[in-house]
């Protein structure tokens, strides 16, 4: 035993040593958990204090509550760090919270990133805030906050983005920002601050967006400007700035966007502007004067160069045609002289061309017929002589030309005829001759004719009644004769008519009546003749001359005649009437005529024709009158409806059990609604539940096309189409039975009032595959391909494992419109519509995959295409310019998506689905293809080996493989470059383009 003893005691001290070393290792680990739990509930405490200064009008923050189980780091917005639990991430982005920033957020020590943009949120910016000395982004853009920015922000030495746009702060912007030594983005556009822009902010190092836009700023741009060396955005836009551009403008090696307009800027543009290679360069609305420096063209980046409503003289620099590159260059609003350059047509890549209101002599240059992608063209305002140029026919992207206000003449160039996109054509104001082209007519989208003030002589082709876009048609003013055409009735969209001082004669149509959208007419001064009567039905009217012609008979005093001066009538010696002070006691409707015992007889004798077949019809049995085809608007005796089975699910179904099922369609069964029609929910007898939507309208002029449609959409099957099972059309009401679907349509889900799920990261990309390959399935699988023409969130819907399917496929060509509709009836809904079919009125493939690109924004963002005037796609086109297109993201996927690069691949094509050219977008089963790449292979959709062959990707496929691939470089995540802005094709060289530039 001693020896034992003996042995251990020379080890002794080293255990001792050891155990004291586990106590303070021990009691330290004690010490932090007891910290770091402290911390937790620190945090927590915070975030329920914060929630109790707001207003949550939606009830978005129902899971922050106080409750002990409660685990704040899963609530909404909240993102916590994995190890120590801190709050990191505070989102509570577009949730329509009211109230006030709560001063408690400063006890957030860990918070990195906080974005309460979009919401209603007022009361001042807390001096708090600087507290928080780990927070490197905050976005409080779009509220209603007041005050001014608290000096305390200073302190936040980490911060890199402060977006404060779109509030009320004001004063004077803080000198101390300068003091923030990581500062990257500073975005304080639309406040009302005042004051100069500090001059100390132009030398901080590390800033690279300066956004002041739309404030009260004064004084002027200071030199030390070209300090910023990384800035490659600045814009002042609309402000009070003064002084001239600093001559050392050129030293701003980095600037990429420079917007200065709309401020008091005066003096000559500096020479050694053109040293810079930005992409947008924007100078309108100053007082600046002098030349356009030539060395602008020089400046080969350039996108956008804005010159405009200045005071600028002297003759456009030919040099300009060197911007091949260029895609909208305006020069209007200024004292330019001289002949315009025929050098323009070099600049191929041309959309915009705005040189109106200029001095501008000579012709127009044939040569800019060559600028095949013009979308614009105004030369209005100018001095400008000789023809039309024919070749601009070539244009054929040309939307809209204006050339009123100048001295051209010749004949209107039939050779417009082709160009089918137009909308608009003014050629008033000028020394045209000759007569009216009836090829006009062709121009199938035009909604604006002006030829006015001209010498167009010859009688208005009644072909212009073809124009059924046509919102406004001119042509006074000129030495036109003939008759108003009665083809004028077909122009159902037309809302401004004037045929003022010319030499039309006879009667105004009957069919002018049928104008129900028109509000002016203006037919004086001309040599009409007959009573007004038929102008009686145009309620709508605000403005009616007829002044000084040879009109008669009695002004009436219904509808909204008594609302029209007596100015209106004067110059119509047969009028008479109450507002003429004019007696029409001695007015005959019509003369007496002396008719001869011969006439008199036989109108006689065919009186009583007519009376005896009257009788003879009325004594005769009544048989039961076949059912008319293709209406259902004469009063008959029917036959019971018949129900039409297309699915074996229906078998054994007539029309009795439907309604018997339903109770006759009873209110107890509605499920829904729609724009076209009311959906209920039946059980039928083998307990299947189906969907019946039973539709508004008859539309019996197409309704064996109708027929044919829901027998060729009865008989596809796909696993993410619904299935029509059958249908019944009847004047007792037409009905379409569908597949039940246990969860709704994706609109509910997303955007309905109780919102019943949340939807995760899987389920949405699993939603977005499934769609996309119902869509393409009928794009380029069904014989013959098919277009939705509708697509849109309420128009997918999800059964009980949350499987897409697409509905109303096929159906919405074939549901015309019902007389009471005009000829601008609109296919699709507002907010996932092609722009492209608002040019065309033509729908293909191309603009379901635009609709569908409005889906995807739907699904990864929340939000709804189209919500209180705000446009989702617009919003998300302009967070591109500010690398902010990932905060749009729906809480719920950053709370349960393990790969944010998936998301941002989605966001990315998302935007090619809804690029502006339908040429430049991908199809569907490109589409396809992307999606099922980001599925996980445990996860991939089985069907797609069977609708996507395993060949090699297209090479327009790979050029979009291509462009994901760029999701890699920070500057090309959310760059402009996936915008439908023209100007943002530049991308791929580098230069960043102004998403406001226009």
């Amino acid at each position: 035993m001693s020896s034992i003893l003996n042995i251990s005691k020379p080890f002794s001290p080293v255990v001792l040593a050891f155990e004291a070393v586990m106590a303070f290792w021990f009691g330290l680990l004690l010490v932090l958990l007891l910290c770091l739990d402290s911390v937790n509930s620190h945090d927590g405490a915070t975030l329920w204090e914060m929630k109790k200064s707001l207003r949550d009008v939606d009830n978005v923050l129902f899971d922050w509550t106080d409750t002990p189980s409660s685990d704040y780091c899963l609530w909404r917005g909240v993102t916590c760090d994995n190890v120590t639990y801190n709050v990191v991430a505070l989102n509570l982005s577009g949730l329509n919270l009211e109230g006030e920033i709560s001063p408690a957020l400063g006890r957030l020590s860990s918070l990195v990133s906080i974005d309460l943009k979009e919401n209603r949120l007022s009361g001042q910016i807390p001096d708090e805030l600087g507290d928080c000395s780990s927070l490197k982004n905050v976005d409080f853009s779009f509220n209603e906050i007041r005050g001014d920015i608290p000096f305390s922000i200073s302190k936040m030495k980490q911060l890199e983005n402060l977006i404060l746009k779109n509030n009320q702060l004001i004063g004077p912007i803080p000198s101390t920002l300068s003091q923030v030594p990581n500062l990257k983005i500073l975005d304080l556009a639309q406040n009302n601050f005042s004051g100069e822009i500090p001059r100390l902010i132009y030398w901080n190092e590390v800033l690279q967006y300066l956004g002041l836009r739309g404030n009260n700023l004064l004084g002027s741009l200071s030199p030390d400007i070209c300090q910023l060396t990384g800035l490659w955005y600045f814009d002042v836009r609309n402000n009070s700035l003064t002084g001239s551009i600093p001559e050392n403008i050129g030293n701003c090696t980095a600037f990429q966007v420079l917007d200065l307009s709309y401020n008091k800027l005066s003096g000559e543009i500096p020479f050694n502007i053109g040293f810079l290679q930005v992409a947008t360069l924007s100078l309108q609305g100053n007082k600046l004067s002098g030349h356009i420096p030539s060395v602008i063209g020089l400046m080969q980046a350039l996108a956008v160069l804005d010159l405009s409503c200045n005071m600028l003289s002297g003759p456009i620099p030919h040099i300009l045609g060197n911007l091949t590159y260029t895609e909208k260059l305006y020069l209007h609003g200024n004292k330019l002289t001289g002949f315009i350059p025929p050098e323009l047509g070099n600049m191929t890549k041309l959309h915009y061309l705005e040189l109106n209101d200029n001095h501008l002599s000579g012709h127009i240059p044939p040569e800019l017929g060559k600028l095949t992608d013009l979308f614009d063209l105004n030369v209005a305002n100018n001095n400008l002589e000789g023809p039309i140029p024919s070749n601009l026919s070539s244009c054929k992207n040309l939307n809209s030309l204006n050339v009123h206000g100048n001295k051209l003449s010749g004949t209107i160039p039939s050779s417009l005829q082709s160009l089918e996109s137009m909308t608009y054509l003014n050629l008033s104001s000028n020394n045209l001759q000759g007569s009216i082209p009836i090829e006009l007519s062709r121009i199938g989208n035009l909604d604006t004719l002006d030829i006015s003030k001209n010498n167009i002589v010859g009688s208005i082709p009644s072909s212009i009644g073809d124009l059924e876009h046509l919102l406004k048609l001119n042509l006074s003013r000129n030495h036109l004769t003939g008759f108003i055409p009665a083809e004028f009735g077909n122009l159902r969209s037309v809302m401004d008519i004037d045929l003022s001082n010319n030499q039309l004669s006879g009667l105004i149509p009957e069919e002018l009546s049928q104008l129900q959208n028109m509000i002016y007419l203006r037919l004086e001064k001309n040599k009409l003749s007959g009573d007004v009567s038929s102008l009686v039905n145009c309620l709508s009217l605000s403005l009616i001359n007829v002044s000084y012609n040879n009109l008669v008979g009695v002004i009436p005093t219904s509808n909204n005649f008594s609302r029209f001066s007596p100015d209106s009538f004067i110059g119509n010696p047969g009028l008479c009437g109450y507002w003429l002070d004019s007696s029409c006691r001695g007015y005959h409707p019509t003369e007496r005529v002396n008719l001869s015992k011969a006439a008199i007889l036989g109108i006689a004798l065919g009186t009583l024709v007519i009376l005896f077949m009257v009788l003879f019809a009325a004594c005769r049995p009544h048989n039961p009158a076949p059912f008319p085809e293709g209406s259902f608007d004469k009063p008959v005796n029917y036959s019971p409806p018949k129900l039409v089975i297309l699915h074996m699910n229906m078998a054994l179904h007539v029309y009795d059990d439907i309604m018997r099922m339903t109770e006759n369609l009873s209110e107890k069964y509605i499920i829904g609604y729609g724009a076209s029609s009311t959906v209920y929910k039946c059980v039928l007898k083998n307990c299947k539940p189906v969907a019946i939507k039973k539709l508004y309208s008859h539309y019996p002029q197409c309704l064996k096309e109708f027929e044919t449609e829901l027998e060729t959409v009865g008989s596809i099957k796909h696993r993410n189409l619904v299935s029509l099972q059958g249908y019944s059309l009847s004047p007792f009401g037409n009905l379409l039975i569908y597949d039940y679907m246990e969860n709704g349509s994706l609109w509910d889900l997303l955007h309905g009032p109780s919102k019943r799920k949340r939807l995760d990261w899987d389920v949405r990309l699993k939603i977005a595959l499934g769609s996309a390959q119902g869509l393409a399935y009928l794009h380029h699988d069904c014989c013959p391909r098919i277009i939705h023409r509708d697509v849109k969130s309420s128009n997918i819907l999800l059964d009980k494992d949350f499987e897409p399917h697409l509905t109303d496929f096929g159906i919405a060509k074939s549901l015309c419109p019902s007389k009471s509709h005009t000829s601008t009836y609109i296919m699709g809904t507002i907010g996932y519509i092609d722009p492209e079919y608002a040019r065309t009125s033509r729908l293909t493939e191309k603009s379901d995959v635009y609709s569908y690109g409005i889906v995807l924004l739907e699904l990864l963002t929340g939000r709804k295409a189209v919500e209180n005037e705000s446009n989702l796609h617009h919003l998300i086109l302009s967070k591109t310019a500010s690398d902010a297109v990932m905060e749009t993201v729906d809480p719920d996927i950053s709370a349960t998506c393990k790969e944010m690069i998936a998301v941002k691949k989605v966001f990315q094509l998302a935007l090619l689905c809804t690029k502006k050219q339908p040429v430049d977008r991908p199809t569907m089963h490109e589409v396809t293809r992307v999606l099922g790449s980001l599925v996980p292979p445990k996860e991939s959709v089985p069907t797609m080996q069977v609708l996507i062959p395993h060949s090699r990707p297209s090479a327009k496929t790979q050029s979009y493989k291509d462009e994901y691939a760029n999701l890699k470089a920070p500057h090309l995540v959310n760059s402009p470059s996936i915008s439908t802005s023209d100007a943002q094709l530049f991308l791929k060289f580098g230069e960043v383009i102004s998403q406001n530039s226009v």
